[in-house]
């Protein structure tokens, strides 16, 4: 009894030991979690930092441009030419609207690029946690299976010693009484087969129960993996609409877009046509008409440049689009994703 004691005493101690290891690892884990949300957190600062400067940069050029607008209104005297810079101060305001409302549009992407990450790590936790959930049951059964098995050890050693301790007063009886009353020694005898056979009778009855128990804990068992396996189906296919609702939100703002680069370009058109009417209005040659040309190739140099910078985010969205939604799959197939042999149920 004290060894069983003992042992029983080191098993749970050594179970608390295990216990406080996970709790360990589990902080390690969250200290990991919170160096890499720091580590984010710097890099947001930094990329914040850089927009402020682009702004300031682009705050230097307008300074630079009212400079040299400033110059070159000194250098105007007809009437003529003021009314003309005054149009051409009036497109640069329009232009820096537009600017203005490009900036704006690139800030409210940004926040929901940060939104949509700040989800997925909330949900990579979620995910562990349940991870965690999950072996901390399946640890506690463990354990309980071992307790039963050991206890039912226990018992059968101490039936069994119970057994010999009656056998051997059994024995001593019927020394003694052997030769005094043989009628009576058989009468024992018979009495002993008898409890034998009873006894025989109640080990096959119990190994019959114990039995029927395993045969019912394996029924448990198989319930709850079913269980599990439809829960797991439900989520992969919560994340496929997920996916699915999400390319489709990108597809029509990429047609509003289409539809805006659309507009712009219907708006050039009238320009166009407006500065064909104007040069059939002034001869070749007159200094009005030379300004205005060489005010097309500014505008013209302009034009080509946002056009390129405007090719050049659409390609850096695109491809960020495109390494989300393989992050997304790759995370699906890590994290719930039934296996390639399984095959959702018809209900």
């Amino acid at each position: 009894m004290r060894a069983a004691k003992e042992w029983r005493r080191r098993e749970r101690e050594g179970a608390r030991e295990r216990e406080r290891e996970r709790e360990r690892e589990r902080e390690r884990e969250r200290e990991r979690e919170r160096e890499r949300e720091r580590k984010r957190e710097r890099e947001r600062e930094r990329e914040r930092e850089r927009e402020r400067e682009r702004e300031r940069e682009r705050e230097r050029e307008r300074e630079r441009e009212s400079e040299r607008a400033r110059d070159r209104e000194r250098e105007r005297n007809t009437e003529g030419e003021r009314e003309r810079e005054e149009r051409e101060r009036e497109r640069e305001r329009e232009r820096e609207r537009e600017r203005e409302r490009e900036r704006e549009r690139e800030r409210g992407r940004e926040r929901e690029k940060e939104e949509r990450e700040r989800e997925r790590e909330r949900e990579r936790e979620r995910e562990r946690e349940r991870g965690e959930r999950e072996r901390e049951r399946e640890r506690e059964r463990e354990r309980e299976r071992r307790e039963r098995e050991r206890e039912r050890e226990r018992e059968r050693r101490e039936r069994e010693r119970e057994r010999e301790r009656e056998r051997e007063e059994r024995e001593r009886e019927r020394e003694r009484e052997r030769e005094r009353e043989r009628e009576r020694e058989r009468e024992r005898e018979r009495g002993e087969r008898e409890r034998e056979h009873k006894r025989k009778s109640i080990r096959e009855r119990e190994r019959e129960r114990e039995k029927e128990r395993e045969r019912e804990r394996e029924r448990r068992e198989r319930e709850r993996e079913r269980e599990r396996e439809r829960e797991r189906e439900r989520e992969w296919r919560e994340r496929k609409r997920e996916r699915e609702r999400r390319e489709r939100e990108r597809e029509r703002e990429r047609e509003r877009e289409r539809e805006r680069e659309r507009e712009r370009e219907r708006k050039r058109e009238r320009k166009r046509e407006r500065e064909r009417k104007r040069e059939q209005v002034f001869p070749k040659g007159y200094n009005v008409d030379e300004g205005r040309r060489r005010g097309r190739r500014r505008r013209r140099r302009r034009r080509r440049r946002r056009r390129r910078r405007r090719r050049r985010r659409r390609r850096r969205r695109r491809r960020e689009e495109e390494e989300e939604e393989e992050e997304e799959e790759e995370e699906g197939e890590q994290q719930g994703r039934p296996a390639a042999s399984f095959k959702p149920s018809e209900d």
